[in-house]
């Protein structure tokens, strides 16, 4: 297999505003920063990204219970 041959793979960009930012800031959070800038999202353990899964979702929820106290 030649390399014009393969296909790239595209660097996926969250659309949603912030969210990158947020997973970013749990990754920190839980000391994996350092290896994503190193090696990529893709060098995450599924058991990794199901814990920045989780504490992205339960910030998410707390954020909106807090805004709906609000209204």
């Amino acid at each position: 297999m030649s390399n014009s041959s393969k296909k790239k793979k595209k660097k996926k960009v969250d659309p949603r505003p912030g969210r990158q930012e947020l997973k970013e800031e749990v990754a920190s959070e839980l000391g994996l920063l350092d290896d994503i800038h190193e090696k990529g999202w893709g060098s995450l353990s599924s058991r990794e990204t199901g814990k920045i899964g989780g504490i992205i979702a339960k910030k998410l929820k707390l954020k909106g219970l807090e805004k709906n106290k609000g209204d």
